[in-house]
């Protein structure tokens, strides 16, 4: 970490803690270069860092400013109780007829589940795409076969170990995206009628995936900041035959929650005692805020239970579809599931994003993303603490790209949704989230897009429609 990144860090930890308070005025540079032996740049770039962040404020010839902690006014919703016993699905026509409805350019994109693709460096990575249809060898169209590119999963194993966990390449199978690494793993753990364990409120691509394979889900409540509740799964293993767990550790969507790093060991040692497979579900995870990463699950795994599921889509690629799985000792069973089904993931996109990650720049990438992302919350909160009614709940994640909000329970958030886009605006409703169809008065908003004008309106536009409903 560079000195003046460790500087903003400090600083930042000082302001979280309550040191330093909403109001307060921070040392001048010239002051600041004198208590802490530092250069004028690194104090510089260390405030331009807070302020890009949303921490601080620089005021017209008076200096920095620790700003109001956007989001402190509002209070995070509660634990969720979900209704017991297991589901049947029938939610994909639901789920179709909301995702159909936001797919126009032209919407403001607050329901959207895709950051804007501009934040990515598409160019550079065209570069390397281009290069690799260039120069493909015939015989990659065999080599690369399942379970994917050498050199790439090579890479993603080093990308493993940068996170402490040492993941063997052969365990590796590349995927046509996340969404495939998920159906792939339900494959080759269950059958059609099992029961399969998932987080409440949830990602609707696993409720998908479960209903296409003819299996039930039995969900389990979930902190909007701490994630999945660790005595209520318990209690669910006890009573329930559960073939797998479905979940996201690492800022989930629709809530930005994460399982701390001490409650992931107590989740692997409770499945481990069940010998239940996890699949994490875990495409947010290097979109993390703070110093450090979340700890990786795959570090923990010593009985090849977790089947760790990512791509490349969120944090450097979208559009390109790859993917993959790591998959412990189900790795066999995953890739026969997958030449069985898509056969390969497309050779000259593989080859692109491992010369990338081996000499693209992915870490400097990543780092710029973060502190954009971080201020587009920042951004996207000021606008909702403006704009909308005062008596939500809102859940601050510290990393991915969504907000979770409860309204008010009068406020339909389906009704909401209908008429947010008669006005040009999309939002993602709680109920889709859900397999019995609960959170009618939650809302998701997506701030993986630079704020404008434009999003300023629609957030005021959002929030009369929300005072219609009082």
């Amino acid at each position: 970490m560079s000195l003046y990144q460790d500087f903003a860090e400090r600083t930042a930890a000082l302001i979280a803690s309550g040191v330093l308070r909403p109001g307060d005025k921070l040392l001048s540079v010239r002051q600041a270069c004198k208590t802490h032996g530092v250069s004028p740049i690194t104090v510089t770039q260390a405030y331009h860092l807070l302020e890009s962040r949303g921490l601080i404020e620089a005021r017209p010839k008076s200096g920095y400013f620790v700003r109001a902690r956007l989001g402190r006014k509002l209070p995070e919703p509660e634990m969720t109780h979900p209704v017991g016993g297991s589901t049947a699905l029938e939610v994909s026509d639901f789920i179709f007829q909301i995702l159909d409805s936001v797919r126009d350019p032209a919407i403001v994109p607050l329901g959207s589940s895709f950051p804007d693709a501009r934040l990515y460096p598409l160019d550079k990575l065209g570069r390397f795409l281009a290069a690799a249809a260039r120069h493909l060898d015939p015989l990659a169209t065999v080599t690369d076969l399942p379970p994917g590119n050498e050199e790439l999963r090579r890479q993603i194993a080093l990308r493993y170990l940068a996170h402490g966990a040492s993941v063997s390449p052969q365990e590796i199978v590349v995927t046509s995206g996340a969404m495939e690494g998920l159906n792939l793993c339900l494959q080759a753990l269950t059958q059609p009628g099992d029961l399969v364990a998932i987080e409440s409120p949830t990602f609707y691509a696993g409720l998908q995936a479960s209903e296409r394979l003819g299996l039930k889900v039995i969900e389990i409540p979930s902190h909007p900041r701490e994630g999945v509740s660790l005595d209520a799964l318990a209690d669910a293993l006890r009573h329930h035959p559960v073939k797998a767990c479905l979940f996201m550790l690492n800022y989930a969507n629709p809530t930005g929650s994460r399982v701390a790093d001490e409650n992931k060991r107590a989740l692997l040692e409770l499945l481990r005692k069940y010998q239940v497979p996890l699949i994490e579900d875990d495409v947010y995870a290097e979109l993390y805020f703070g110093r450090e990463a979340p700890l990786c699950s795959k570090a923990m795994d010593t009985d090849g239970l977790v089947l760790h599921v990512s791509s490349f889509s969120k944090c450097l690629a979208p559009g390109y579809r790859v993917g993959w799985v790591a998959a412990g000792r189900f790795a066999k069973k995953v890739q026969r599931q997958k030449y069985s089904t898509s056969l390969a993931t497309a050779v000259p996109v593989q080859i692109a994003l491992a010369d990338y990650l081996k000499h693209g720049g992915f870490d400097n990438h990543l780092r710029q993303l973060r502190r954009q992302l971080a201020t587009q919350e920042a951004q996207l909160l000021a606008g909702i603490e403006t704009h909308l009614p005062h008596d939500i709940r809102l859940a601050r994640p510290d990393g991915g790209y969504f907000l979770w909000l409860e309204l008010p329970a009068r406020v339909d958030t389906l009704q909401l949704h209908e008429a947010a886009l008669a006005h040009g605006i999309s939002t993602a409703p709680g109920p889709i989230f859900s397999a019995k169809r609960e959170f009618s008065s939650y809302l998701r908003l997506n701030f993986g897009h630079p704020a404008t004008a434009r999003q300023d309106d629609a957030l005021a536009t959002l929030g009369r429609l929300i005072k219609r409903q009082l």
